[in-house]
């Protein structure tokens, strides 16, 4: 038999340290950067309402009918 390639058994070697350390860190920067857009939207809103209010064209007592 003239130079017939060997087949190499695929050996699990465990979890890679860096790789799972890199993926932690990304995931942790986009579930952060969704909580801060979440954030940022209830601090907009919430400034808006307070912005309507001050304006007067709002009214949190409740009409007089």
């Amino acid at each position: 038999m003239a130079n017939v390639p060997k087949i190499r058994k695929a050996v699990y070697q465990g979890p890679s340290i860096v790789k799972e350390i890199i993926y932690g860190i990304a995931l942790g920067l986009a579930a952060g950067g969704l909580w801060k857009m979440h954030h940022w939207n209830n601090q907009r809103r919430t400034r808006e309402f307070y912005d309507l209010l001050e304006k007067g064209e709002i009214s949190v007592v409740a009409a007089d009918e």
